[in-house]
């Protein structure tokens, strides 16, 4: 047995903030205790860390990344190695990711593919979200199997036509069973039927540059098609998280919901907390680095967001973490921004990023940690295994200090793409050590992690439920 001793720290959880000690035994936190305390004063350990001036605080749960996903003719840039580095790096130290089932093909061969892609690869634990891109009898009843393995949650899009778009029938037969299940669908919230004829008009009229992206997928089309998936999933009584909320409109909706007391959860993303449209009207086809869906939006929107955040109509900060290099995958949409890969990186910045939002004022200590450790864990049946610090609770541990001051920027990034959506922004407070169940991933800013130290971890169903 190895015994981990932190201590002098601050430890932040969703529920509280106290000065105490935490003793870790293998891979498991089994003691917290005020560090003046007799009982404290009487542990022994192998190793013990200093967190004096220092927060203590759950390691991070991204509960949407997209490591070598296929999209538009490539691949992400991160596979799982180099994306769960990057995520410890970061002091994530749990990740959710897509596993994609392909028209014509069975949910069982898009989940076996993705774990040939993941297992033994992970440098952090791991666990997937199943996209459901063919609704038929065949995938309804995997779904239910999937439920039983601990693959809970089910993502379906209102975009793309063609690639992953579910019709409103399809998307209500999937509620339908994940109601019976206790699955939880997921949904990508925009009109991808409408912004397909806007991209047809705006490229014939030769707007082709990486801002009409934006422009095209308006912010009314997300706002309806969040409207309509919450009238879906109250027709079929199911419960529904919709995915990267970029949107003030598409935040009343939800909003308007919860008030009416439906079991409907929002997500937004750093990129439409710190970044805005100007970014994708950067000149010389420099936008082409923020082009994600849904897409940045203006900067008024931004407050919105963070209303959304401390009031709980939006409950988790995710990334959407799809990294594509500028030079040779962004580069295929010059002259036609439709053909640009979508997606952006960040799985390393969102914590940072997110006590940025402290220092400035739109969130508390507490709250930090509640978006991006404890509600993840709580939505997506991991709590209380991930998302605090607590005796029982895997020792996903990070020492961060408040004090320290960076600048982020590719140069040194360890995400593989060769830009920085944040590139220059100046922030306070840096990951210092991780530990991913008990052994230091990350130490003093040495990564000391490897490929395999992460593990599967099969889910729960959503624990927000009422």
């Amino acid at each position: 047995m190895t015994r981990t001793l932190i201590e002098g720290g601050l430890v932040v959880t969703a529920a509280e903030e106290t000065r105490a000690d935490v003793l870790i035994e293998d891979e498991k936190i089994v003691a917290l205790a005020a560090s003046d305390s007799a009982y404290a004063a009487g542990w022994t350990a192998d190793r013990t860390i200093d967190a004096t001036g220092k927060y203590v605080i759950p390691g991070g749960i991204d509960a949407h990344t997209h490591m070598d996903f296929p999209f538009g003719g490539t691949f992400s840039a991160d596979s799982f190695e180099t994306g769960t580095r990057a995520a410890a790096w970061g002091g994530t130290t749990t990740i959710v990711d897509f596993a994609v089932q392909t028209r014509g093909q069975a949910l069982r061969e898009g989940l076996d593919l993705w774990h040939a892609k993941s297992d033994a690869q992970c440098a952090v634990d791991y666990a997937f979200h199943m996209i459901l891109s063919d609704v038929n009898e065949g995938t309804l009843k995997e779904m239910d199997l999937l439920v039983g393995e601990g693959v809970t949650s089910f993502k379906l899009f209102m975009a793309y036509p063609g690639v992953f778009y579910s019709d409103d029938g399809q998307i209500l037969r999937a509620m339908q069973r994940s109601a019976g299940n206790g699955g939880l669908i997921m949904m990508h919230a925009e009109n991808g039927i409408a912004i397909d004829v806007l991209v047809e008009q705006a490229l014939a009229e030769g707007r082709t540059d990486p801002r009409y992206h934006g422009e095209v997928r308006k912010t009314l089309l997300e706002a309806e098609a969040t409207h309509r998936a919450i009238q879906l999933a109250r027709v079929a009584g199911a419960p529904l998280y919709i995915v990267h909320v970029s949107a003030e409109e598409a935040v009343a909706e939800l909003t308007l919901a919860r008030d009416k007391g439906l079991n409907v959860f929002g997500e937004t993303c750093p990129q439409y907390l710190f970044l805005s449209t100007d970014n994708l009207a950067e000149p010389d086809f420099e936008g082409a680095k923020y082009v994600c869906s849904t897409p940045l939006r203006p900067r008024e929107h931004q407050e919105a967001l963070w209303r959304g955040l401390r009031g709980d109509d939006l409950q988790v900060v995710s990334t959407d973490h799809c990294p594509f290099c500028f030079t040779g995958q962004k580069e295929l949409g010059r002259g036609d921004f439709s053909k640009i890969p979508n997606g952006m990186p960040g799985v390393e910045n969102r914590m940072d990023l997110l006590h940025q939002a402290v220092v400035d004022g739109h969130i508390s200590r507490r709250r930090w940690i509640d978006i991006a450790c404890a509600a993840p864990a709580r939505m997506f049946g991991l709590y209380p295994k991930k998302g605090t610090i607590a005796p029982g609770a895997d020792a996903d541990v990070v020492i961060y200090d408040p004090h320290a001051e960076q600048t982020i920027s590719a140069a040194t990034h360890h995400m593989n793409v060769d830009y920085s959506a944040y590139e220059g922004k100046r922030i306070t407070g840096r990951v210092e050590t991780v530990l991913s169940r008990g052994t230091a991933v990350l130490d003093q800013r040495q990564f000391t992690g490897r490929a395999g130290h992460g593990r599967y971890v099969p889910r729960g169903t959503c624990q927000y439920l009422t």
